[in-house]
Formats: C-alpha cells, structure tokens, sequence
C-alpha cells in the first residue's frame, strides 16, 4: 500500500509553514445542534481549539493545541455520547489522545475507548470495548518511524479549519489514520466545491471537503463537512446516517485583517510669497528683527565703530588673505578673554547641558581666575612691606649734629637690646613706632647738670 506521508501532496507539505495569521485565527470553541432526518433537535456537539501545555513522562513541559469535543444526545431514545480530548504539537504530531462513546441501551449497553499515548519512539494504542457486561481489550504498539503522516481525530478537526482558511484541499492528498477497530489504514480528503444554504435567516457560502477512513477489513467510513470561510464548521454529515450535525445561529465571521499601506502624498512645492498669511509673518518677523538690531547698535556703539574701523584698514591695505589680516586686526582684543585651555577638548561643552549652565560655568571660572589674581597681588604687597620693615637706615632720622653735645651719643645697634653693665648705658626699644633710640648718661653729668641749674634759678 502506498501513502503518501504528511502533506507531501502539497508544495513545500508541513503545516508548520501555516503557523501566525492561520494559528491565531484556529482557537475557539463552536457549538452544532445534532437533529434527525425530520428536523428534531436529539442534542448538540461543541468543538474547542485552543493553545495548552503538555508535560511528558520526563517531565518536560512543552507548548501545544489542547483540543476537546464532545456530543450528547439520544438514539432510539436511548442516551448516547462521545467525547475526545487530545494534544498537538505545531507540526500536528499527536502527543496523547483519549476518546470514549457509549450507548446506554436498556437491554445491552455498549462502551468503547481507545487512548493513544506517546511513549519514547513509540506510539502506544489502547483500546477497550465492552457490551453488557463482557469487556474486550487490546494493545498496539507502532513506531513513531512508521506513523509519519498520521492524521488522528483531533488533529482531523484542526485541520479542517486550515483547509477553510485556506478555501482547497491538498490534491491526491493520502494520510494515515486509525479505523474504529485500532488498526492502522489510510484517510483521503476532497474538496466537493461550495454550497450555499440557509442558517437561521442567512444564507451562507460553504466550502465542503469530504473525508474518508478506508480500513482494510470494514468499509470506507466517509463524514461530509461543510465550513465557513474562518474555519466555523456549519454542518457535519456522516454518509448512510439519517442525522447531521448543524449550526442554529449564524456566527459573527472573522476576517482576516488588510493592513492597508500608508497613504503617499505627492510634495508640493510651497511658494510662500503667494500666501498671503506666511507673506505677512515675514514682513513681521523682518521688521522685529530690523528694529532688534537697530536697537542694540544703538545701545552699544563700540561694536559700529569696531567694524568701521576694521573696514576701513582693510580698504586701505587691500590684503590678498582677508580672514588672516581679520585676525591680526582684533587678536589684541583677544588679550581681554581669559586664555584658552591647553586641553580644549576636555572643556568642551556638553550637548546634554544648556547653554545657560555652560555660561555660568564659564562665568565662575574667569571669577576665580580674578580672585587668584588679586590674592598674588596682596601677597607680593605684604612680602614687600615685611622686606621694608627688616632694613632701616640712618638716613630715616634727622638729626642735628651741632646741637648734639659730647654727652650725647648715637649708634645704630643691629640687636634689639643691649645691657652692658661694665658702662652705664641705657637702652630704651620702641616696638610700636618700629625704631630705637640709644641715650648715654653719665651720672656724674646729669648730677652737675642739676647743680648749674639750681644755681642759674637761685
């Protein structure tokens, strides 16, 4: 038998290319009436896709699509229902599915269950079927090597709304699948073009693909499915069955979004004199600006006369370079500024700062440069001061010499003090007035002295 494996029926075949736009647009959950040939509600059946997480026997846990669907209703007026609950992995690839559908009739129940179970490299099928009060089981077991293409149930059910998205089908496409009995065959689907009928008081298109489980020992089991353009599915019919599956309500169809490119506008050349409004602000902005300069030329004639002055030596010299001669002619003015630093990239200004910070800055620094300026000023005063006061000279004193009696006599001593006690004299420092002055007195004068004025009084 061959098979084709996976969708290598179609280009570039994995539906992992089908992932963003189509994988966003698979998950949510929808809900079918089940009705009889005559039109008799007998139940419902709800199908959710959505995003989940699946933890291995090694603990690891992964991201996948969490599918669950299940039905009850009645057959005969007996209860009847299924369930089926599985994860996918992106590409598909089963990794756990459990079904269960049971019968209750009054006089033999019948139960059937089957868990498919990802074990290492292989694929493990359990199956068990009970009637009345007899149970059969059984166990298969197939490499995972050997399942590549294998569509399960729930996988089935996601892939119906990527064809739905899609609007085809893959083209001869063969995938393998499980027949109710556990046993590995093959499944083919088929487009049967598109149908409009009426849900509710709408009529809708419909895309219809058809697909069938062909299994070596029974026959082909086929199940028709009619889908909306964003994967909803509006009918379900099992071929030989006299019920169906069917939406009452028509759902609210997602579309997919159209991001529409931004619009291009075609640059216009703008002639501003021709507007009458932008005309008029320049005649303003022109007249500010006119009276602005007038203004400040007024408030400072240095800077007229500075350019006359300029002008007028460069039309009387006529230089061949005129930005070196501008340079020669204001660098005297340069002597004003405080000197420029060696490393000049090291102060540059900082494109974060504004402009007000940076002159404030720069404010600081020239007054500290005046303040240095002034302290070696007062510094070199008061070193000068202090040489004066070390030296004195004669010539600082005046001094009579003819009335200057032999009693009295005047040296100039290099010591503050001096006492010398083998001759009388007396020496008297004056610290305050920064000068000293030496007096001899012999005794015997001063006596004789005192002696002739008493006697020129008497």
């Amino acid at each position: 038998m061959w098979v084709r494996r996976g969708l290598e029926a179609e280009p570039g075949g994995s539906l992992s290319h089908h992932t963003g736009l189509e994988e966003l647009l698979l998950f949510f959950p929808e809900t079918l009436a089940i009705v009889s040939d005559t039109g008799e509600p007998q139940g419902e059946l709800t199908i959710e896709v959505q995003k989940g997480k699946y933890k291995d026997n090694q603990g690891i846990l992964t991201h996948c699509l969490m599918v669950h669907a299940f039905s009850r209703g009645f057959l005969d007026k007996s209860l009847c229902g299924s369930s089926l609950l599985g994860y996918l992995s992106n590409d598909l690839e089963l990794m756990e599915q459990h079904s269960h559908e049971f019968i209750k009739f009054p006089i033999l129940p019948m139960e059937r269950k089957m868990s498919i179970l990802k074990q290492d490299d292989q694929m493990v099928v359990t199956r068990s079927v009970k009637e009345g009060e007899e149970t059969k089981t059984g166990v298969s077991v197939f490499p995972c090597e050997s399942l590549k293409g294998f569509v399960s149930s729930i996988a089935n059910l996601v892939l119906l709304r990527v064809m739905a998205w899609r609007q085809s089908v893959p083209s001869g496409a063969r995938f393998l699948a499980l027949d109710t009995e556990g046993k590995l065959c093959y499944c083919t689907y088929q487009s049967l073009g598109f149908q409009t009928i009426q849900v509710g008081h709408q009529q809708a298109e419909m895309f219809i693909v058809e697909q069938t489980i062909h299994s070596e020992e029974g026959i082909p089991f086929s199940c028709q499915f009619y889908l909306l353009s964003d994967g909803h599915l509006a009918k379900r019919v099992q071929v030989g069955s006299p019920g169906c599956c069917i939406i009452t309500k028509m759902p609210l169809l997602r579309e997919e979004d159209v991001f529409e490119p931004p619009p291009k506008f075609d640059k216009k050349p703008l002639v501003w004199e021709e507007d009458l409004e932008l005309y008029s602000k320049f005649l303003n902005r022109k007249e500010q600006l006119r009276l602005s300069h007038t203004s400040y030329l007024r408030q400072h004639p240095e800077a007229q006369a500075l350019i006359s002055d300029f002008l007028l030596f460069l039309l009387l010299r006529r230089p061949d370079d005129v930005v070196a001669f501008a340079a020669e002619h204001f660098g005297p003015f340069a002597t004003l500024r405080p000197p420029i630093p060696a490393l000049r990239s090291s102060h540059r200004p900082s494109p974060f700062r504004p402009l007000e910070e940076e002159e404030e800055e720069e404010e600081e620094e020239v007054e500290e440069e005046g303040e240095e300026e002034e302290e070696e000023e007062v510094e070199v005063e008061v070193e000068e001061e202090e040489e004066e006061k070390e030296y004195y000279y004669a010539d600082d004193y005046d001094v009579d010499e003819d009335n200057v009696e032999e009693s009295d006599y005047v040296y100039d001593q290099e010591s503050d003090y001096v006492n010398d006690q083998e001759s009388d004299y007396d020496y008297d420092y004056d610290y305050d007035d920064h000068y000293y002055e030496e007096s001899v007195i012999y005794d015997d004068e001063i006596e004789e002295n005192e002696e002739n004025d008493d006697n020129d009084q008497g």
